[in-house]
């Protein structure tokens, strides 16, 4: 008994002395502030605002050296529009006895190289730019570059495996509002060769067409001297990176302009001109 009544009295001791330091704290706080407090009236006259109110307009941004005011209505096409679209992700499936698994992606490998920089034949670039303003519609590109991997997971056909794509020599796309007038689009890309930098180059600015039956497509593709033209109708080159139910128009690189060479797939720069990470 008489240790319990010893700590029953212990602990009420605490209670108070711990309450007397609180209050000791807190009247010593109150005379610091009251010794550091200044009292100073504020005026304003009734013209003044409290808060700056600033305009809600978004401004323009400004052209780049390379553009002209009417190609900024749509994205300006570059060579980061042909990245990879592999992913690791992708689930993996059967190929008769063999499982088929999709690459890491853009960023675990680059685009083609050469001259050790980061390549698209730039008539591919020029093109979609040049269909965006004479369509005024933006482009997109459904398959640019394809590594050897991703390339194949998107179509293990033996007619696949020597894709341009893997060169950096091929674009599948689609015209947004042009996806059933293929024919139009087709049509923009040969007024490409009639500017005037193709005055007078019969080979670039006359097309003909592939009447062999050896290809993927039902509709005989144009070419000139530099590109080859496939469409591909609704029912027509579904694979994974096409998997939509449109149709769409494929470019190919035939011939090289800067190097004066064919462009032909082969099998060292496909698999050796990329760098992997």
């Amino acid at each position: 008994m008489k240790i319990r009544i010893f700590f029953s009295l212990t602990f009420v001791a605490l209670i108070l002395l711990s309450s007397c330091r609180g209050s000791l704290e807190e009247t010593e706080y109150q005379k610091i502030r009251s010794a550091n407090r200044m009292e100073k009236n504020v005026s304003r006259k009734s013209s003044n605002h409290l808060i700056a109110f600033f305009s809600e307009e978004i401004p323009q941004k400004d052209a780049y050296p390379w553009q002209k005011i009417d190609e900024l209505k749509h994205p300006f096409i570059t060579k980061e529009f042909f990245r990879c679209k592999g992913d690791k992700e992708h689930p993996s499936y059967l190929k008769a006895d063999e499982r088929i698994f999709d690459c890491n992606g853009f960023e675990r490998h680059s685009l083609p190289l050469k001259d050790d920089k980061e390549f698209v034949y730039p008539v591919l670039i020029s093109l979609l730019n040049h269909l965006q303003k004479t369509l005024n519609a933006p482009v997109t590109v459904t398959c640019g570059h394809r590594c050897p991997q991703h390339n194949r997971y998107c179509d293990t056909s033996v007619f696949n495996s020597t894709s341009k794509h893997m060169i950096g020599a091929e674009v599948d796309f689609l015209v947004q509002g042009y996806e059933k007038k293929p024919e139009e689009v087709i049509d923009a890309i040969m007024s490409f060769y009639k500017q005037k930098e193709y005055e007078g180059k019969e080979k670039y600015q006359s097309f003909q067409r592939y009447q062999k039956n050896d290809l993927n497509v039902s509709t005989p593709p144009w070419y000139n001297q530099e590109v080859f033209i496939k469409l591909y109708l609704a029912h027509e080159g579904r694979d994974y990176d096409n998997n939509h139910t449109l149709p769409y128009v494929s470019i190919q690189v035939r011939y090289d302009s800067q190097s004066n060479q064919r462009v032909t797939y082969t099998w060292q720069q496909a698999f050796y001109s990329y760098l992997r990470y």
